[in-house]
């Protein structure tokens, strides 16, 4: 086997695993937001300086079997509402009022489509002409991309009726033609408000992706490889740029973050596992019981239901890059970001607000010479600028007094946020991972009255490690009509060739994946899931009668198993860790002490040492306080206790 990369695009920084035998190489490069394939080759390069000792791009390319790939590009064009504008066919009036119906939903509705909504019936005297006049109408009020979604039993043949007269009026090959996106094309769901939505959200991110992840993959072809682009979703799961919908990109770095922290909780035996994904911009905190992600379905994206499963997510604006101020009397964090330009004050690129890595630099727990592997050099100065005009003034405060109030709030924001998700109970760990999660990880637990938390050793990259656990997969649902004799069997045998045909354009046969099928059966709130045998067709016991009163969904998945990244855990002996020098910690609640810092790569398995310290990676840093204990594992994983 060959190399495997992973690499999540995020919005400050743009991570970079590499996987080969039993190795893991990282690195990671500021995002250009200006350009993303720019980031996505500039990680390449600079984790093929780890692998050879110098820059070798086509070596790695040449020796790397497939790239899994996650990018929030999707989800900050959305959250910024940075896309194009929509216009939207309905088939009766009454529709708009159920996409608007809440304060969240009006307010996206109004952001995505705003006025441009139009009403077309399929069944008219005059169709061509309906349909004639409600594009030129959308196209005349600014739309550059259309959604048509309408309601009914049979919305599916009525959205191919419009969808033949439009190619009639408005073929594609002509310039300047707009976009038309059916919903029954997206998903197939028989709750128009959730279907519509899913629509509307993967038109809008569709362009911005479309945009990147073809270009990304053509500069790909440009160099001698094998490799294969694929694109992790949300869903767990992962598929070439051609067989992914844009609303899949949605959410998939953290989707990323929970599936290693999954594979660690089953490795680790972990009954209950708290996630924080500490970024630059936020923390994404999911939880892990059992060794299962919790999955809502419907889903929910900026509030608003969407007809397919999400995982339960909840992204809070708290990161390192989150800016600090005082107002009325009070530190406020966030939710906006510095992001990485121009970053926080301290990055010397232009940025005057203070963040989170400013207090910490101006403390003493980040060293200005050894962030970010020493690459990126750190301007205290311009940094206490930042913290002085943005807390020790307003406060009133002495300077290392602000600084402890400025750290004590981003604490409990953090913890705020995980209370939010889920309180943490006596058996639950914190897996605590992102550049920034381990920083104050242990403040956090303490908030939250938990004792034990797990840095892993990719903490810094996790999210990339986690796509790492992804396998190669597509998931197909129809929805049955109760009144059709064998619903289910002529369900499954279209849904069996649609996936037949996908997974033999990704290179694999069917008969090679794994396949599951169920039944979904949803009666007002609640579902129920029956697994279902693959020989459905031929199954002479399988119950052919629906319930008429319940919404009833065949659910297909194929699943072809790629290579994960390895656990290389050893039986250690423990043994005192080796301090490399001192920090002097001036937080204000104390006064100032000489720390010992306890560089991680330097250490040997099984190295333990007590509080208060400063741990410190490559790519994170974090503070261990007084009452807690660290021991580096056999996986060189990092455990904190706290002993008192």
């Amino acid at each position: 086997m060959d190399k495997l990369i992973s690499i999540d695009n995020g919005g400050t920084l743009t991570d970079v695993v590499v996987i080969d035998g039993e190795r893991i190489f990282r690195a990671k490069t500021l995002t250009t937001p200006h350009d993303l394939s720019k980031c996505f080759f500039d990680g390449l390069r600079r984790v093929s300086r780890e692998i050879y000792g110098r820059e070798d791009l086509p070596e790695l390319l040449r020796g790397t079997d497939l790239i899994r790939y996650s990018t929030t590009q999707g989800t900050n064009a959305l959250v910024e509402r940075r896309g194009p504008r929509l216009g939207l066919i309905l088939g009766a009036p009454r529709e708009v009022a159920g996409l608007a119906a809440e304060p969240a939903t009006a307010a996206l509705f109004a952001a995505l489509v705003g006025e441009r909504v139009t009403i077309v019936n399929p069944t008219a005297d005059d169709p061509d002409s309906a349909v004639l006049d409600a594009v030129n109408a959308l196209t005349g009020s600014g739309a550059n991309r259309i959604v048509v979604s309408l309601a009914g039993a049979d919305y599916a043949a009525a959205e191919r009726s419009i969808k033949r007269i439009a190619l009639r009026r408005f073929p594609p090959h002509m310039l300047g033609t707009v976009p038309m996106l059916y919903s029954h094309e997206v998903i197939d769901s028989v709750d128009p408000v959730a279907r519509t939505w899913t629509a509307l959200i993967n038109a809008f991110l569709h362009p911005a992706m479309e945009t990147f992840l073809y270009h990304a993959d053509n500069r790909l072809r440009e160099h001698p490889t094998r490799a294969s682009l694929l694109i992790f979703r949300n869903d767990g799961g992962s598929a070439r740029v051609a067989k992914t919908k844009a609303i899949k990109s949605y959410g998939s770095g953290p989707r990323g973050g929970l599936e290693g922290a999954r594979a660690f909780a089953r490795h680790y035996g972990l009954a209950d596992l708290l996630a924080l994904d500490v970024g630059g911009t936020t923390t994404d905190i999911g939880r892990i019981r059992a060794g299962e992600i919790a999955v809502g379905e419907p889903g929910r994206i900026e509030g608003v239901a969407v007809a397919l499963p999400l995982a339960e997510i909840v992204s809070a604006g708290v990161g390192g890059g989150s800016v600090l101020r005082v107002r009325d009397g009070r530190v406020q964090v966030g939710p906006d970001s510095v992001g990485a330009v121009p970053g926080p004050a301290c990055f010397a690129r232009g940025g005057t607000d203070a963040t989170i890595t400013d207090v910490m630099l101006l403390a003493g727990v980040i060293d200005a010479s050894t962030y970010f592997g020493g690459e990126l050099a750190l301007d205290p100065a311009a940094a206490r600028a930042a913290v002085e005009r943005a807390a020790a003034l307003p406060l009133g405060l002495p300077f290392d007094v602000a600084l402890h109030r400025l750290c004590e709030a981003w604490v409990v924001a953090v913890a705020e946020a995980v209370r939010a998700v889920a309180a943490p109970g006596p058996d639950t760990t914190l897996a605590a991972f992102g550049g920034a999660g381990p920083l104050l990880a242990c403040a956090v637990a303490e908030v939250l009255g938990a004792t034990r938390v797990l840095v892993p050793a990719t903490a810094a990259v996790f999210s990339a490690l986690g796509i790492g656990f992804s396998d190669l997969m597509q998931e197909y649902r129809a929805v049955l009509d109760a009144g059709e004799p064998d619903a289910i069997g002529s369900a499954f045998t279209r849904l069996h060739a649609q996936a037949g045909r996908d997974m033999a354009a990704e290179g694999i046969a069917l008969a090679d994946c794994a396949l599951t099928a169920a039944l979904r059966i949803t009666t007002g709130a609640h579902t129920e899931e029956h697994p279902l045998p693959i020989d459905i067709v031929d199954a002479p016991l399988l119950p052919r009668a629906l319930p008429a009163d319940a919404e009833c969904t065949l659910v297909l998945r194929a699943c072809r198993a790629l290579p994960h990244p390895p656990f290389a855990e050893a039986a250690v002996a423990p043994q005192p860790a080796l301090a490399v020098g001192s920090r002097l910690l001036m937080l204000g609640a104390d006064p100032a002490r000489a720390l010992p810092v306890y560089p991680l790569e330097s250490q040997m398995p099984g190295a333990t040492a007590s509080g208060p310290a400063i741990v410190e990676d490559r790519y994170y840093t974090g503070l261990v306080p007084a009452g807690w204990a660290f021991e580096l594992n056999g996986n060189r994983d990092l455990w904190l206790r706290r002993t008192a």
